[in-house]
Parts: C-alpha cells; sequence; structure tokens
C-alpha cells in the first residue's frame, strides 16, 4: 500500500494535521474508490473502517421501525465518518452511503482508536469534526420542523455545492426525496419553483446551480449556521 504525500490529500481534517503528526498516521491510510450507492456502514453493524472522503458525498441515513428513511446528515471532503468511533463505540448507529461517487482514504477502527490515544492533534481535529457535524445534525432538526420543502432543499443544494467542484451535482429526485424526507412530486414541484426562479437548473439526474447567491438568500436562515461553526471550529488548531 502507497504511503499518501500530505499536500496531495484533499480531505480537510487530514490536510490540517501537523506534517510529524500525519507522519504517524500516513502508512495506516488506505485509499479506496467508493462508487455510488456504496455502502460503507450499516445500522447494528462493527465499526470496521473510518473513512475520510477527498470527493464525493455521503449520508448518514436514519431508518424508523416501520421502514421510513431520511438522511439525517452529510458529509464530503470536509469531515469524516462514523464519527461516533470517537466515543470508542464499536457499532454503527445508523447507515451509511455514498451518494456521489466518491474518494476516501480509510482506517482500520483498531488503527483510528489508537490514533486517537497516542496522537493528540489527530485526537483533536477528529473531535472538533465530531462537534461540527452534531451541529450540522441538529440544524437539520430544526430544519425539518421550521422551513417548508423548497427552502429545505435549496439548503440541502447549498451543502452539496460546498462539496462538489463545479455547479453541476449528480443527484437523483429519489435521493432528494430521502434527503428531504418527502415523497418525489414534492421534490418536483420545489426543483420547479427554484428553477422558475432561476437559482438552479434541473436536468435528469442532475442539478446544476446557476445562482448561488440567490439561492442562499432564497433558503435564509435554513442555511449557514452550521458553516460558520465548523470554520470557527477548524481554526487556528495548531
Amino acid at each position: 500500500m502507497e504511503t499518501p504525500l500530505q499536500a496531495t490529500i484533499s480531505n480537510k481534517l487530514l490536510s490540517l494535521l501537523p506534517p510529524d503528526d500525519f507522519e504517524q498516521i500516513s502508512g495506516k491510510l488506505e485509499h479506496v474508490l467508493l462508487p455510488r450507492g456504496t455502502s460503507i456502514g450499516m445500522s447494528g453493524q462493527p465499526i470496521d473502517y473510518l473513512y475520510f472522503l477527498t470527493s464525493g458525498i455521503g449520508s448518514i441515513v436514519v431508518e424508523t421501525p416501520e421502514g421510513h428513511r431520511a438522511e439525517a446528515g452529510m458529509f464530503g471532503f470536509d469531515g469524516y465518518v462514523p464519527t461516533s468511533a470517537v466515543a470508542d463505540v464499536e457499532l454503527n448507529a445508523h447507515d451509511v452511503s455514498i451518494q456521489l461517487d466518491a474518494e476516501a482514504y480509510r482506517m482500520s477502527y483498531a488503527d483510528f482508536r489508537h490514533a486517537m490515544e497516542t496522537n493528540r492533534s489527530f485526537s483533536r481535529v477528529v473531535v472538533r469534526a465530531m462537534e461540527a457535524f452534531s451541529i450540522q445534525l441538529s440544524y437539520t432538526l430544526a430544519s425539518n420542523a421550521i422551513h417548508d420543502v423548497t427552502e429545505r432543499l435549496a439548503r440541502w443544494l447549498l451543502m452539496c455545492h460546498d462539496r462538489v467542484p463545479g455547479d453541476e451535482i449528480a443527484l437523483t429526485h429519489e435521493y432528494l426525496a430521502v434527503m428531504l424526507a418527502v415523497r418525489r412530486p414534492s421534490v418536483t414541484t420545489s426543483l420547479h419553483l427554484l428553477e422558475g426562479s432561476g437559482f438552479i437548473k434541473s436536468e435528469r439526474g442532475k442539478v446544476i446551480v446557476r445562482n448561488r447567491p440567490g439561492l442562499q438568500e432564497f433558503a435564509r436562515d435554513a442555511y449557514g449556521r452550521p458553516e460558520e461553526e465548523y470554520r470557527r471550529l477548524m481554526k487556528d488548531l495548531f
């Protein structure tokens, strides 16, 4: 397995580590390709690996006992999953899957726990990232309770846009429906509203962001605070 060079890694957490601390874990990182639909964690199953995405988007999906599914959180090159491993938890609490073709560096659970205990900088970065992700989850909960479907869709599109290069996002209506915990017709209606306002262009299997400032203004307070908190938490760590 080839040892990665820190300068070539686009995952924000790994790139933040001081070089000596990165060197301590670099030999434990394995580069993997993760096509759309790849499951990297199943609820109730052991955590085999921790994933640090360098591209693409993944989702934390909650499923109720009756089979209803909704996305609780989104991650990309800004973080890692599953964050529960920080607390020495050995089982996945939720399903974790890839929604946009991704690449990542993965580390075994045992190596992750060893790094947590022996590498203070690594521990600090992943704990901060866990806090940032928990803030995102709390705002998702608030948004689901407060904002209408179209505002929530605008929020998720902005979050996706933050994590992909360019303005084109390969999102299906089925995925958007799971993200928002609504039926497909509601997604279609909201996409038409955003497209009619000139914020996006919706095509089969993808959404193109045409006016991000307008989309952000439309989303109002559904978007922005978790992103500010992420920047604050990751600023001046070392």
